[in-house]
């Protein structure tokens, strides 16, 4: 440790967060004090302990400390959280958590209702639209039309008396497709046989099953008969089966509520974020259900007087379909117009909004655009845009690499928000691996030396200037520099792709060529993404790995997603003379309190599942006679809480040799995942992390088109040159690398270089550049020729 990190000498905590014994996860009792008011950058590579010191740690105490001053009452309503282990924080302030973790899948969920600017714009189109047509209610997609009688009780002289009265509310709505923009046509030969009778269990829909309560429950309904096949049904009785509404009927002496099948699955099933559904229910979802643009609404989600209300003949929805750098200057045309105090404030407001929207780089949404379509970066940058321009200050903001998506041209934008939101008055703490974002910090703490066990450790705390003299990991590599290839390798072939002009693409005509590292760049909404995912043909010889999640459940982790438990269970059960199922949590080994999750999930509503570890297996999910077996001097549960290092050390250790799963396991450690624990949850892993580790899954594959979406996320200085050799190797193996990508040493490393632009949005989509790193340097007549020539010191 350096001299800076060992330095606490006491300070005035109402100027430091200071923290002491710092042990969550894999830090190593970390003691330091962080300046407020300040920018902090944590820096160190994947695994090394910036989250569980920054999150896990500082913000995770701000908040369960800030739940704590409600009453007992609200707090019953609010997730339990565990004071992180620590000995000693001080001097906290509120924390605002800004991170990469998508805003959700919920379909009623875009970029406008997410921040302030569709509340503004509804608003807006209630005092300006014509015809008027009512508040912004009736101009929300999200509220419905609503007419409903009533009594409300009102004082005449001594008396007080009930009048009846009509409420009516009006929402804008689409009625026909309930404000979703689609409508789904449900394709009945999915769910179930007609030539069986309910008797006979007839459903194809999960959780359907014969002799469930389903099955149980539409035989006895009464409405048509149970014992003739479904096809033999009259007019009447499909209807009542398949379409009828809720009916209160006794079935076998309770009183139960009856409704037909389409409308039963819509409520449990289709309205449902597909990505948080079970992998089987989601497949029966895509089988069994076409989505279709509404017909009424044409998308738009609005109702008809919602739709034909317009301001100099744009309606709301024309507005919003905008991109918002078009809208924006729009809005500000009608500033020109519209000075009175009523409207003039409400027009600023949204003009200053959708400017920050510009500034931070995302002026190539729409206000329409669903929020579940957002990357992490586009993602947390939308969240940042909710605090640009809050009038809270002392607060404490923690970034979670808030570079990522962006182009070395955007970078720079980027930190200028970040030091505004530090020069507010408020404490801003960010996890970053750019050098161009570790160089704007007033104070930087480096965590190491490496990852998981090897990490944790406190390796350097100080400036920027004094990290870079460290002989820290980071110091060492803060201004290394990749070089562009004197020699590239030949092609031996290409993709044609010819007039691709999805979304924001004009008209694109390129080849992408076969058998070498191609870099697609450009910035953040120029087309990357379409060209490559929309445009490539799909097939077994594309295979895309990107950072999106992970199909699973709850029990799902790495260790099942590779295979790496099947020859893992097997070697269990040949060392001890038993069945391979007693090592699986899912089967006879499980525990049977917890069903082998290892947590207790308890469902509480609309309120957050509490999630408690299991008392009966200490959350080890097995059986306690299953921990007695072991192979190599090792249970199950304790191989499962192995590092990848750790268990490729017992698995090709002379007592326990298992070369199937040693050879996965090097996949993984290939890809940099050798810090990773194999039995932790999916849904604790990053981006980054997710699509190394399907990575890992392909490596063993030969041949074919290899497409990776940003793989430089997440990862440290000194992995880089780890990637540009495991890219080479793909490459040398006869695969044809794809890579999206806007890390320059990436670019300069690359065979080919496709940049699109010259802007984003409708200012991009073309290509502006094809050719070799070495010709774009030379060429440097678009931002990414820019950046790069001036990366490699060319420029």
């Amino acid at each position: 440790m350096t001299p800076a990190a060992a330095d606490h000498r006491p300070a005035d905590a109402h100027d430091v967060i200071r923290v002491r014994g710092a042990r969550e996860n894999n830090l190593r009792d970390i003691s330091l004090d962080l300046p407020k008011r300040r920018l902090s950058v944590f820096t160190g590579v994947s695994g090394s302990g910036k989250s569980s010191l920054v999150f896990g740690t500082i913000a995770a105490e701000s908040q369960r400390m800030i739940n704590e001053t409600y009453s007992s009452f609200v707090q019953g309503f609010m997730p339990s959280l565990a004071r992180p282990d620590v000995d000693e924080l001080q001097g906290l302030t509120p924390a605002i958590i800004v991170d990469q973790e998508r805003m959700g899948a919920n379909m009623r969920s875009t970029v406008g209702t997410v921040t302030d600017a569709g509340s503004y714009l509804r608003t807006l189109f209630s005092k300006l639209a014509e015809p008027h047509v009512g508040g912004p209610g009736a101009y929300s997609f999200n509220v419905p039309s609503v007419t409903a009688s009533g009594a409300m009780t009102v004082q005449k002289g001594a008396k007080t008396i009930a009048e009846k009265t009509t409420f009516s509310r009006v929402g804008g709505m689409c009625p026909r497709c309930e404000g979703m923009g689609e409508v789904s046509d449900v394709d009945l030969t999915e769910l179930y046989d007609e030539d069986k009778s309910l008797d006979e269990g007839p459903f194809t829909i999960p959780n359907y099953a014969a002799g469930g309560w389903y099955q149980k429950q539409f035989a006895a309904s009464g409405f048509f008969p149970s014992d003739r096949p479904i096809r033999s049904f009259t007019k009447r009785q499909l209807h009542d089966f398949l379409y009828k509404e809720p009916t209160k009927v006794k079935i076998d002496g309770v009183n139960m509520t009856y409704e037909g099948l389409i409308p039963k699955i819509q409520k449990s099933m289709l309205s449902k974020d597909r990505d948080a559904m079970q992998p089987h229910v989601r497949a029966f979802v895509d089988r069994a259900v076409k989505f279709i643009v509404c017909p009424e609404c044409e998308g738009t989600r609005l109702a008809e007087h919602a739709r034909g209300a317009r301001i100099d003949g744009v309606s709301i929805a024309d507005a919003s379909s905008l991109q918002i750098t078009d809208l924006a200057a729009w809005v500000q045309a009608l500033r020109a117009r519209h000075t009175g105090p009523t409207v003039a404030p409400l027009l600023g407001n949204l003009s200053a909004l959708l400017d920050s929207f510009v500034t931070i780089g995302l002026g190539y949404l729409s206000l329409d655009r669903s929020s579940g379509t957002l990357s992490g970066g586009e993602s947390q940058r939308t969240k940042m845009i909710r605090h640009l321009g809050s009038a809270l200050t002392d607060i404490t903001y923690v970034f979670d690499e808030p570079t990522i998506g962006l182009h070395p041209h955007d970078i720079a934008t980027m930190n200028q928000l970040l030091l505004a939101l530090r020069d507010k008055g408020n404490t801003v703490l960010v996890v970053e691996h750019k050098p161009e974002s570790i160089a704007i910090a007033d104070h930087v703490v480096d965590l190491g030396p490496r990852a998981g066990v090897h990490g944790g450790d406190l390796q350097y705390e100080g400036d920027v200037m004094g990290l870079r003299a460290s002989d820290t990991l980071t110091g060492r590599h803060l201004d290394r520099r990749a070089t562009v290839k004197d020699e590239v390798r030949e092609p031996t072939g290409a993709l044609e792709i010819r007039g691709a002009d999805q979304h924001n693409l004009r008209d694109v005509d390129v080849d992408v060529p076969l058998g070498v590292l191609t870099v697609i760049t450009g910035v953040a909404g120029s087309g990357k993404s379409s060209l490559v995912h929309g445009s490539l043909p799909r097939g077994a010889e594309v295979t895309v790995v990107d950072q999106g999640a992970i199909r699973g459940s709850r029990r799902s982790n790495p260790a099942t997603y590779t295979g790496l438990l099947e020859p893992i269970r097997k070697a269990f059960a040949k060392a001890n003379g038993v069945k391979p199922a007693l090592f699986s949590s899912n089967s006879e080994g499980a525990c049977p309190v917890c069903r082998g999750a290892g947590m207790i999930f308890t469902e509480l509503g609309f309120m957050e599942t509490v999630t408690t570890p299991c008392e009966e297996c200490e959350g080890r999910r097995f059986q306690a006679s299953v921990l007695e077996y072991t192979l190599g001097g090792a249970n199950i549960a304790d191989v499962l809480e192995m590092s990848v290092e750790e268990a490729l050390t017992l698995l090709t250790s002379p007592a326990a040799k298992v070369p199937a799963a040693a050879k996965i396991l090097r996949h993984l450690e290939e890809v940099g995942l050798g810090y990773l624990t194999i039995g932790q949850g999916l849904a604790t892993l990053s981006g980054g992390e997710r699509q190394r580790l399907k990575l890992a899954t392909r490596m063993g594959d030969t041949g074919g088109v290899l497409v990776l979406d940003e793989p430089t996320t997440g990862l440290h200085l000194a992995d880089i040159d780890t990637l540009l050799a495991l890219l080479d190797r793909l490459v040398d193996s006869g695969r044809t690398v794809i890579v999206i990508e806007h890390h320059q040493a990436v670019m300069a490393h690359a065979d080919w270089i496709i940049d699109l632009g010259p802007g984003a949005g409708v200012d991009g989509g073309r290509v502006v550049f094809e050719g070799t790193p070495s010709q774009l340097v030379a060429d440097a007549s678009t931002l990414t020729g820019t950046h790069l020539a001036q990366y490699v010191g060319q420029g």
